[in-house]
């Protein structure tokens, strides 16, 4: 393609707060003039860079740094802003007034609105009856909660005491809160009575007492009425309504508990699909500063904006999404299915409240896509300027879909990171132009590269997605590993001293990124290392495919590329079509790519954040045992996949 998709106006480019951050740079080293030299300016000097993003959003800190790095060549191991005092909360919580912070909306539509103000009382309330509860710096506080506004007070009340929060989502079985929440013992637990998914109501208080009988640490349960408002309390006897939890509390200023720059804020987990899953300790300010890099430069955040992100709170952008309190935006919750009641209700979400940035997954653009949706057509979008997609590849196609059916004038910006870092390694970049089938640019301050097999640095070629230099949302440490060893065998045993993030990609020769998919899912037939990604690319152009999994199979000495689909309802995999396909795959990609064996399957696994696990469904055509099945949304669906007689030698 020799033309961008999407060019930013000149307005725009004037107006944006890259802009006005380059212009900060530009007085300091005249030299850096445009984008390029600020990406590469604020990867070399480190130290100046995430000094300026400190300065320029504004952080608030009762001490200051001595410093901005010390030991900045080790990794892990380099401390960021030594001798700094704050506290998160109190960086989210700066705006007050009438302003709205949260709007709320679930399957049923608008639910209901808070100001700033009010979101400030609400924390302040929730701190104090928390400190009663004995809750203080260190301690955990769990989350198995919707994605109600009780949840993001719940988080800030935790952080504002210099507590640790950890959530789930409450589609999570019982021995996946066990999984997770046993390893950290939570003293309070958070929790609604359950929640409502595609037109059904589901009840949370049967795994919540399971949950309280395995982790006696737990001393009290507070339980948000959501879907009754009166709910059984009785399975516990430290269940307490959320309403009588903080009675006797009245609003006021908070005292914010003054903590180190890495004190632990976030535990988060990885998906748990073959083995029991990783705690990761994020600190507080690694988190901050992060967070408000990636959405004011990069998102073009400011207090103007109603920002959305469809989330569930066991997913950290919801973490990412929260953040923007600190910015003064106006933030858009939805819980239940993103297709229910009918497939455009996030775009009549987006219409009704004006929303200016839509964040999505690359799935739902897919799905949307498939399922006739043309959100433009009889609905006023205009305010929408910025749609953001992560969670798996956005595919060329769904780009196209994106500029023809939403909305000629946005910023498409597709984003990749990681739980591991709770932000991303690759973003947008408002004052650039967007091509087709890439991710825009690396991240400001995060020295991203793509290495070959022997760790050399390579441009416009496939490798090891890597970062090697230190970056302040590292985790402080992962959860019971006090020697390390879980945390550097997950990131640096590969390329000793060097992040390896574990994804398949290239970076391109205009500085953006394309993504190909894990690279411990990646494909070998023949010696060719294949990306899963560039086969979803082209077997979803078809219209009777709602979505795909590929894998490789042990075969012959060799591996052969399995296909697995699932179909439109009421359709059937034929010649004519798997020959359609086949022929797609052959000439979009190439004739390596092309699988050996198409096989119909009714459903495909998922983690609970929504991923197809590839890994799963390849241990089960070999035979070989699913470590953790709990990590997944639908353990069920694996069994479709076992002895298949089509798969035999």
């Amino acid at each position: 393609m020799t033309e961008p998709l999407w060019q930013p106006p000149a307005e725009r480019i004037a107006s944006a707060n890259m802009t006005a951050f380059l212009g900060r740079v530009r007085q300091r080293v005249p030299t850096i003039t445009d984008y390029p030299s600020l990406y590469e300016w604020s990867v070399e000097e480190p130290a100046a860079f995430w000094r300026l993003v400190w300065d320029f959003c504004g952080i608030v800190a009762s001490r200051e740094p001595r410093g901005t790095v010390e030991n900045d060549d080790r990794m892990p191991g380099a401390r960021w802003f030594p001798g700094a005092r704050l506290n998160f909360a109190e960086n989210l919580l700066r705006h007050r007034g009438e302003r709205p912070a949260l709007v709320f909306w679930n399957e049923a539509g608008r639910q209901s609105e808070h100001s700033y103000g009010e979101l400030h009382a609400a924390v302040s309330r929730l701190a104090q009856a928390l400190r009663r509860q004995g809750v203080g710096p260190g301690d955990r506080v769990a989350g198995f909660m919707p994605n109600l506004p009780h949840t993001v007070a719940a988080m800030l009340a935790t952080a504002s005491l210099g507590a640790v929060w950890s959530s789930c989502s409450p589609d999570f079985g019982a021995k996946g809160v066990l999984d997770r929440f046993g390893q950290i013992e939570p003293k309070v637990l958070f929790t609604a009575d359950g929640y409502r998914f595609g037109g059904k109501t589901f009840d949370s208080l049967g795994r919540i007492r399971r949950v309280l009988e395995a982790i006696p640490a737990i001393e009290r349960v507070v339980v948000v009425p959501y879907v009754d408002s009166s709910p059984d309390l009785s399975f516990s006897g430290s269940a307490v309504l959320w309403s009588d939890f903080v009675a006797g509390c009245e609003p006021g200023e908070i005292d914010f508990a003054q903590l180190p720059f890495d004190h632990p804020l976030y535990i988060m987990y990885s998906s748990g699909t073959t083995g029991l899953p990783k705690c990761m300790v994020h600190g507080a300010g690694g988190t901050l500063i992060q967070h408000l890099k990636e959405l004011v430069l990069h998102t073009d955040l400011t207090s103007d904006d109603r920002i959305f992100y469809f989330t569930t709170c066991g997913w950290m952008m919801w973490n990412w999404l929260v953040s923007s309190l600190g910015l003064g935006a106006t933030v858009l919750l939805y819980d239940g299915s993103p297709m229910s009641p009918r497939p455009d209700i996030l775009f009549e979400l987006a219409e009704r409240e004006r929303m200016t940035v839509f964040g999505t997954s690359a799935k739902y653009l897919s799905l949307v896509e498939k399922e006739g949706v043309r959100p433009r057509r009889g609905r006023d979008l205009q305010a929408l300027r910025t749609i953001l997609s992560t969670g798996s590849p956005l595919a060329p196609e769904s780009y196209d879909f994106v500029y023809r059916e939403i909305s000629e004038d946005v910023c498409l910006s597709s984003i990749s990171g990681g739980t591991d870092l709770i932000s991303c390694f690759a973003l947008g970049n408002p004052i650039a132009p967007v091509w087709r089938g890439e991710l825009q640019t690396r991240g400001l301050g995060m020295k991203v590269e793509v290495y070959d097999p022997e760790g050399r640095p390579v441009v416009g070629e496939k490798g090891e997605l890597v970062c090697t230099a230190p970056f302040p949302s590292m985790p402080v440490e992962f959860w019971n590993d006090p020697e390390g060893q879980k945390y550097h065998r997950a990131y640096f045993d590969f390329f000793p001293g060097v992040w390896r993030h574990g994804d398949w990609a290239e970076v391109t020769e205009r500085g953006g990124m394309i993504i190909y998919g894990r690279s411990d899912a990646t494909l070998n037939p023949g010696g060719v290392r294949i990306g899963t990604a560039e086969i979803y690319r082209q077997v979803e152009q078809n219209d009777e495919v709602v979505e795909s999994l590929v894998i490789g199979q042990d075969f012959a000495d060799d591996v052969r590329i399995v296909l697995f689909v699932r179909l439109r309802e009421g359709l059937e995999l034929d010649d004519e079509l798997a020959g359609r396909i086949r022929q797609q795959v052959k000439t979009g990609a190439s004739p390596h790519h092309v699988p050996k064996k198409i096989i119909q399957v009714a459903d495909i696994p998922r983690t609970l954040s929504g991923k197809i696990t590839e890994l799963a469904v390849r241990e089960v055509i070999h035979g070989r045992p699913v470590k953790n099945a709990d990590a997944l949304a639908n353990p069920e669906a694996l069994e479709l996949f076992r002895d298949l007689p089509e798969l035999k030698p």
